[in-house]
């Protein structure tokens, strides 16, 4: 997937997972096929220089980041306020 096909709002959700601590690199490949490399030239591209240069120093090296590098207690946080998500779609509350 390339920069062009995405929309404005995919690239913020890309973003937002980026900033995520225990959102790992993999769920972004896994939802929008973007590798880690794309991941963090994406993130170059959209972010202000200041700002990319903080994220890059607060992800390199985070194992909570890399599923293989995860800890098995870490778990996937889930605010009790958050939608369930079903296949990529939002279900309404009932």
């Amino acid at each position: 997937m390339e920069k062009q096909e995405l929309t404005a709002r995919e690239i913020d959700r890309i973003i937002e997972m980026a900033w995520e601590d225990r959102t790992p690199f993999e769920a972004i490949t896994f939802q929008f096929g973007f590798t880690e490399d794309q991941v963090i030239s994406l993130m170059r591209t959209e972010l202000k220089p200041g700002s990319f240069k903080r994220w890059r120093k607060r992800v390199q090296g985070r194992s909570t980041k890399h599923l293989k590098l995860r800890n098995e207690s870490v778990g996937r946080f889930k605010c009790s306020r958050q939608r369930s998500i079903t296949g990529n779609a939002i279900s309404k509350r009932k």
